[in-house]
Protein backbone atom coordinates (compact mmCIF):
# COMPACT_ATOMS: atom_id res chain seq x y z
CA UNK A 1 0.00 0.00 0.00
CA UNK A 2 1.87 3.41 -0.99
CA UNK A 3 0.41 6.96 -0.40
CA UNK A 4 0.18 8.09 -4.49
CA UNK A 5 1.01 6.67 -7.82
CA UNK A 6 4.76 7.92 -7.37
CA UNK A 7 5.36 5.99 -4.70
CA UNK A 8 4.78 2.83 -7.25
CA UNK A 9 6.95 3.43 -9.41
CA UNK A 10 9.16 0.36 -9.56
CA UNK A 11 5.64 -2.12 -8.92
CA UNK A 12 4.92 -4.63 -11.93
CA UNK A 13 0.97 -4.10 -11.34
CA UNK A 14 -0.69 -0.92 -9.59
CA UNK A 15 -4.49 -1.21 -8.45
CA UNK A 16 -6.03 2.13 -7.71
CA UNK A 17 -9.45 2.07 -6.44
CA UNK A 18 -11.01 5.47 -7.96
CA UNK A 19 -12.61 6.66 -6.07
CA UNK A 20 -11.21 5.05 -2.98
CA UNK A 21 -12.41 3.12 -0.46
CA UNK A 22 -12.62 4.32 2.50
CA UNK A 23 -11.94 8.24 1.92
CA UNK A 24 -13.27 9.32 -1.48
CA UNK A 25 -10.37 10.34 -2.72
CA UNK A 26 -9.86 10.78 -6.47
CA UNK A 27 -7.41 9.84 -8.75
CA UNK A 28 -7.60 12.16 -12.00
CA UNK A 29 -7.49 10.57 -15.57
CA UNK A 30 -4.85 12.05 -17.07
CA UNK A 31 -2.64 10.59 -13.83
CA UNK A 32 -3.43 7.61 -14.75
CA UNK A 33 -3.01 7.56 -18.18
CA UNK A 34 0.48 8.70 -17.18
CA UNK A 35 0.76 5.26 -15.05
CA UNK A 36 -0.28 3.59 -17.35
CA UNK A 37 2.07 3.87 -20.11
CA UNK A 38 4.72 3.81 -17.48
CA UNK A 39 3.88 0.16 -16.42
CA UNK A 40 3.12 -0.87 -20.09
CA UNK A 41 6.53 0.39 -21.08
CA UNK A 42 8.01 -2.46 -18.86
CA UNK A 43 5.42 -5.00 -19.23
CA UNK A 44 3.33 -3.91 -16.14
CA UNK A 45 -0.45 -3.39 -15.85
CA UNK A 46 -2.62 -0.66 -14.13
CA UNK A 47 -6.12 -2.16 -12.62
CA UNK A 48 -8.78 0.54 -11.95
CA UNK A 49 -11.33 -0.62 -9.85
CA UNK A 50 -14.06 1.86 -10.64
CA UNK A 51 -16.83 0.66 -8.10
CA UNK A 52 -17.80 3.49 -6.45
CA UNK A 53 -17.41 5.79 -9.45
CA UNK A 54 -21.40 5.88 -10.93
CA UNK A 55 -22.88 8.42 -8.60
CA UNK A 56 -20.02 10.56 -8.14
CA UNK A 57 -18.19 13.06 -9.61
CA UNK A 58 -15.32 10.46 -11.31
CA UNK A 59 -14.20 10.40 -15.36
CA UNK A 60 -14.41 7.00 -16.14
CA UNK A 61 -11.83 5.23 -17.90
CA UNK A 62 -13.99 2.90 -19.87
CA UNK A 63 -14.40 4.92 -22.95
CA UNK A 64 -10.38 5.55 -23.34
CA UNK A 65 -8.85 2.47 -21.50
CA UNK A 66 -5.16 2.65 -22.18
CA UNK A 67 -2.53 0.38 -23.16
CA UNK A 68 -2.02 -2.21 -19.65
CA UNK A 69 -5.40 -0.57 -18.25
CA UNK A 70 -7.82 -2.67 -17.04
CA UNK A 71 -10.88 -1.29 -15.24
CA UNK A 72 -13.14 -2.84 -13.15
CA UNK A 73 -17.08 -2.37 -12.83
CA UNK A 74 -19.71 -4.04 -10.52
CA UNK A 75 -23.75 -3.32 -9.86
CA UNK A 76 -23.10 -4.15 -6.37
CA UNK A 77 -22.14 -0.72 -4.57
CA UNK A 78 -24.78 1.59 -7.37
CA UNK A 79 -27.97 -0.76 -7.97
CA UNK A 80 -27.66 -2.51 -4.42
CA UNK A 81 -27.44 -5.65 -6.58
CA UNK A 82 -24.90 -7.50 -4.60
CA UNK A 83 -26.88 -10.65 -4.65
CA UNK A 84 -27.09 -10.30 -8.62
CA UNK A 85 -23.18 -11.56 -8.79
CA UNK A 86 -22.48 -9.36 -11.96
CA UNK A 87 -19.76 -6.76 -12.99
CA UNK A 88 -17.41 -6.44 -15.87
CA UNK A 89 -13.84 -5.76 -17.12
CA UNK A 90 -12.76 -3.63 -19.66
CA UNK A 91 -9.22 -3.41 -21.59
CA UNK A 92 -7.98 -3.58 -24.46
CA UNK A 93 -6.03 -6.29 -26.59
CA UNK A 94 -4.22 -7.72 -25.81
CA UNK A 95 -4.74 -7.38 -21.91
CA UNK A 96 -8.50 -8.38 -22.69
CA UNK A 97 -7.72 -11.75 -23.98
CA UNK A 98 -5.54 -12.54 -21.48
CA UNK A 99 -8.04 -11.67 -18.54
CA UNK A 100 -10.67 -13.76 -20.61
CA UNK A 101 -8.47 -16.94 -21.00
CA UNK A 102 -7.19 -16.20 -17.13
CA UNK A 103 -10.55 -16.58 -16.13
CA UNK A 104 -12.27 -19.08 -18.18
CA UNK A 105 -15.61 -20.05 -18.93
CA UNK A 106 -17.88 -17.46 -16.94
CA UNK A 107 -21.53 -18.69 -16.55
CA UNK A 108 -23.49 -15.16 -16.19
CA UNK A 109 -27.71 -15.72 -15.91
CA UNK A 110 -29.81 -14.16 -18.84
CA UNK A 111 -31.99 -12.36 -15.77
CA UNK A 112 -28.72 -10.79 -14.94
CA UNK A 113 -27.64 -9.83 -17.77
CA UNK A 114 -31.18 -8.58 -18.42
CA UNK A 115 -30.97 -6.24 -15.37
CA UNK A 116 -27.29 -5.42 -15.82
CA UNK A 117 -28.43 -3.99 -19.47
CA UNK A 118 -31.38 -2.50 -17.52
CA UNK A 119 -29.89 -1.10 -14.99
CA UNK A 120 -26.72 0.45 -17.13
CA UNK A 121 -29.02 2.21 -19.71
CA UNK A 122 -30.88 4.15 -17.26
CA UNK A 123 -28.97 7.02 -16.64
CA UNK A 124 -31.56 9.24 -15.92
CA UNK A 125 -31.80 6.77 -12.70
CA UNK A 126 -28.12 7.72 -11.93
CA UNK A 127 -28.27 11.22 -11.95
CA UNK A 128 -31.26 11.07 -9.55
CA UNK A 129 -29.81 8.79 -6.95
CA UNK A 130 -26.58 10.98 -7.60
CA UNK A 131 -28.73 13.83 -6.16
CA UNK A 132 -30.37 11.63 -3.58
CA UNK A 133 -27.28 10.16 -2.35
CA UNK A 134 -25.51 13.24 -2.19
CA UNK A 135 -28.19 15.05 -0.07
CA UNK A 136 -27.79 11.61 2.41
CA UNK A 137 -23.93 12.20 2.34
CA UNK A 138 -24.13 15.64 3.72
CA UNK A 139 -27.03 14.66 6.34
CA UNK A 140 -24.96 11.82 7.32
CA UNK A 141 -21.83 13.95 7.95
CA UNK A 142 -23.60 16.64 9.55
CA UNK A 143 -25.27 13.86 12.31
CA UNK A 144 -20.86 12.60 12.53
CA UNK A 145 -20.06 15.84 12.97
CA UNK A 146 -22.54 16.80 15.88
CA UNK A 147 -21.48 13.36 17.43
CA UNK A 148 -18.10 14.95 17.71
CA UNK A 149 -16.47 12.77 14.63
CA UNK A 150 -14.36 14.36 12.06
CA UNK A 151 -15.03 13.55 8.38
CA UNK A 152 -11.94 12.35 6.97
CA UNK A 153 -13.62 11.77 3.33
CA UNK A 154 -16.01 9.43 1.79
CA UNK A 155 -18.57 9.14 -1.40
CA UNK A 156 -21.87 9.35 -1.94
CA UNK A 157 -22.62 5.66 -1.11
CA UNK A 158 -20.62 6.09 2.56
CA UNK A 159 -18.90 8.35 4.84
CA UNK A 160 -14.99 8.08 6.88
CA UNK A 161 -14.58 9.82 10.00
CA UNK A 162 -12.13 9.79 13.15
CA UNK A 163 -14.04 10.03 16.58
CA UNK A 164 -11.64 10.54 19.55
CA UNK A 165 -13.18 7.30 21.15
CA UNK A 166 -13.52 5.38 17.98
CA UNK A 167 -13.32 1.86 19.49
CA UNK A 168 -15.69 2.21 21.89
CA UNK A 169 -18.27 3.95 19.73
CA UNK A 170 -17.55 0.89 17.69
CA UNK A 171 -18.62 -1.83 20.20
CA UNK A 172 -21.60 0.65 20.56
CA UNK A 173 -22.82 0.73 17.36
CA UNK A 174 -22.61 -3.08 17.35
CA UNK A 175 -24.91 -3.34 20.41
CA UNK A 176 -27.52 -1.49 18.44
CA UNK A 177 -27.78 -3.34 15.49
CA UNK A 178 -24.96 -0.92 13.87
CA UNK A 179 -22.64 -2.34 11.70
CA UNK A 180 -19.78 -0.22 10.46
CA UNK A 181 -16.20 -0.76 9.29
CA UNK A 182 -13.18 -0.46 11.56
CA UNK A 183 -9.65 -0.23 10.53
CA UNK A 184 -6.71 -1.54 12.48
CA UNK A 185 -4.28 1.11 11.57
CA UNK A 186 -6.49 3.73 12.61
CA UNK A 187 -8.50 2.53 15.28
CA UNK A 188 -10.14 6.40 15.72
CA UNK A 189 -11.47 5.94 12.10
CA UNK A 190 -14.82 4.35 11.25
CA UNK A 191 -16.66 4.05 7.91
CA UNK A 192 -20.58 4.36 8.16
CA UNK A 193 -22.89 3.53 5.47
CA UNK A 194 -26.16 6.04 4.78
CA UNK A 195 -28.78 4.71 6.84
CA UNK A 196 -32.09 3.74 4.52
CA UNK A 197 -34.72 5.07 5.95
CA UNK A 198 -36.08 8.03 8.58
CA UNK A 199 -35.97 5.50 11.72
CA UNK A 200 -32.51 4.27 10.63
CA UNK A 201 -31.47 7.87 11.03
CA UNK A 202 -32.83 8.12 14.42
CA UNK A 203 -31.45 5.10 15.93
CA UNK A 204 -27.77 6.07 14.42
CA UNK A 205 -27.84 9.53 16.16
CA UNK A 206 -29.17 7.67 19.39
CA UNK A 207 -26.50 5.39 19.33
CA UNK A 208 -24.02 8.01 18.00
CA UNK A 209 -25.17 10.26 21.48
CA UNK A 210 -26.06 12.87 19.34
CA UNK A 211 -29.02 15.65 18.88
CA UNK A 212 -32.25 13.99 17.82
CA UNK A 213 -32.84 14.44 14.30
CA UNK A 214 -35.60 16.20 12.12
CA UNK A 215 -37.54 13.81 10.00
CA UNK A 216 -37.33 14.61 6.20
CA UNK A 217 -39.14 13.43 3.45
Amino acid sequence: TVADLAAAHDADVVVVVNPNNPDGRIVPPRDLATAAARLAARGGWLVVDEAFADLDPVESLCGAVPPAGLVLRSFGKTYGLAGLRLGFAVAAEPLAGLVRRGLGPWAVSGPAIAVGRHALADSGWRREAAAARGRDAARLDAVLEAAGGRVVGGTKLFRTADFSDGPALFGRLGRAGIFVRRFEAAPARLRLGLPPDEAAWTRLAAALGGPGLTARH
